[in-house]
């Protein structure tokens, strides 16, 4: 077992360890427990008996029936199924019986979606699928800040593209910014390209050696000018609704205000359509002390820069709002979220307590962090109080809170092994082993939990293709019965003329 452990730690490629885990499930006796149903975990029964009854009209062509059980609701926790606890009891995998219930619905809306008959109809049809995909929801990628851990993201994202689970909803803040937009302006082909490790050592590494070039060699830090010419390396100026256009992902940036009297945004092509996505980034990036603020331009309507919100600046996201998920939430459906967490300041005491067990000490620790937050509620509360006239106290305190008070953590949680790195090589270039570390640590973290995203996803993911067919098949419906009626009126038309 320990042999086995040792291998699964030095694994260099998702098949290896892929194979190695399933081999680590034989020898612990995993394997046998994925393949009985019983288990306090989560309720084996129901989804066992819906999943029967899934497959009886399936049998007998029954697509009413079938239709009807669907309608009783798709749910990605039904029956406790999506607990992530659930999902840690083995390497690979988990409960062959949720490995089925998902499966088993996704071929049924595929059945359904390519009927031809009119029972039910095509208009009832896409009437389920809408809800459906409404009331399932979908699932998003969350890139905390992280200065140079951040390299850790394209691990993350290299594992997530390479299986077909990245998700089209993305938010990034401080550095997971940059890598949310290198996802939101290159195509699938351009992003796949990118992520092949030669292209991407080359790229990046380049980049090492021109900053070196600009910088001492006892002081190799990222400047402020070093850090726009990077951002510009790898972003091309356009607009997040340029981007969007281009892509089909929605991209994310959070960033947080240098006044004390404003707050925090999320910019993206919905919110902040024509605002340029390397000035987003930019300002998401401005560490507060380190970076100077930032002012963001937008695209006018004759294609020339000019100044959004001239009057305010913008630092640093992870500073108020690392993980967006409520902003996420309400402006794309997403109720299920994927978190790469590299933020230094919070992440040696990050914890992935939806997967943890339960007990006096984990208790303590939470109760531990509540007292914390509470005690910065008041500090902060007494800062505004008799602070008025100090700018700078108040503002510190602000960033002190909003640090403090923040969620970090998801509904499926890659944390890097590694939580302690030194901190005077935070905004310093990396070298070209230490670049390929943080990259291969981001894959390693994600592989574990491969199978849990993919069994989280599959269902929103065939909802969302089913549904763009259909819709695109509407669009194609009415227009093909306007001009059949169009055609109709014209020898009206043109008697009366």
């Amino acid at each position: 077992m320990k042999k086995l452990e040792n291998k699964l730690r030095l694994a260099s490629s998702y098949e290896e360890w892929k194979a190695l885990a399933k081999e680590h499930d034989r020898c612990s006796g995993r394997e046998h427990w994925k393949k009985i149903d019983k288990t306090s975990l989560y309720d084996y029964a129901s989804i066992r008996s819906r999943l029967e009854r899934l497959r009886y009209f399936r049998d007998n062509d029954d697509n009413i029936g079938l239709l009807f059980t669907l309608n009783e609701g798709i749910h990605g926790n039904m029956g406790g199924m999506g607990k992530p606890v659930l999902h840690a009891r083995a390497m690979f995998g988990t409960k062959q019986l949720v490995h089925d219930y998902v499966d088993g619905i996704r071929d049924a809306l595929d059945h359904l979606s390519k009927l031809d008959s009119d029972s039910p109809n095509f208009l009832e049809r896409l009437d389920f699928f809408r809800r459906a995909n409404k009331c399932y929801g979908k699932s998003a990628l969350m890139l905390s800040g992280g200065a140079v851990l951040g390299n850790f993201h394209i691990g993350v994202v290299k594992a997530l593209v390479e299986e077909n689970l990245l998700p089209d909803v993305i938010s990034g803040s401080s550095a997971g910014s940059l890598i949310a937009a290198v996802l939101g302006t290159r195509t699938d082909l351009e992003l796949q390209d990118f992520l092949v490790a030669e292209n991407l050592g080359k790229l990046l590494l380049a980049e090492v050696e021109l900053a070196n070039g600009r910088m001492s060699k006892s002081s190799p830090r990222i400047n402020h000018q070093v850090l726009k010419e990077k951002i510009a390396k790898l972003i091309p100026d356009i607009t997040f609704q340029e981007a969007f256009e281009r892509t089909g992902r929605h991209i994310n940036i959070s960033i947080s205000p240098s006044d004390v009297h404003q707050t925090s945004r999320l910019l993206n092509a919905i919110a902040s359509p024509n605002v340029y996505i390397r000035k987003a980034v930019l300002a998401s990036c401005a560490v507060p002390g380190i970076y100077p603020p930032v002012m963001l331009e937008a695209k006018n309507v004759h294609g020339h820069p000019q100044p959004y919100l001239a009057t305010r600046r913008w630092i640093d996201g992870s500073v108020s709002d690392d993980l967006p998920a409520k902003r996420l939430s309400r402006l794309y459906g997403v109720n299920h979220f994927i978190v790469s967490q590299t933020n230094p300041i919070v992440l040696w005491a990050v914890r992935d307590t939806k997967i943890e067990n339960g007990g006096l000490f984990n208790a303590m620790r939470q109760l531990g962090g509540r007292s914390i937050k509470e005690f910065s509620k008041v500090g902060s509360s007494v800062a505004r109080k008799y602070f008025k006239n100090s700018p700078r106290v108040r503002r510190v305190t602000n960033i002190v809170y909003s640090v403090i008070n923040q969620e970090y953590t998801g509904d499926i949680n890659i944390i890097p092994r590694y939580r302690f790195f030194d901190p005077r090589k935070l905004l310093t270039e990396l070298t070209p082993d230490e670049l390929q570390f943080f990259i291969a640590e981001g894959e390693r973290a994600t592989w574990p939990k491969i199978e849990m995203i993919r069994a989280s996803t599959t269902i929103s993911r065939k909802l969302a293709e089913i549904l763009a067919a259909y819709e695109a098949e509407e669009i194609n419906r009415l227009s093909t019965k306007s001009h059949h009626h169009l055609g109709a009126e014209l020898p009206r038309n043109h008697l009366r003329a």
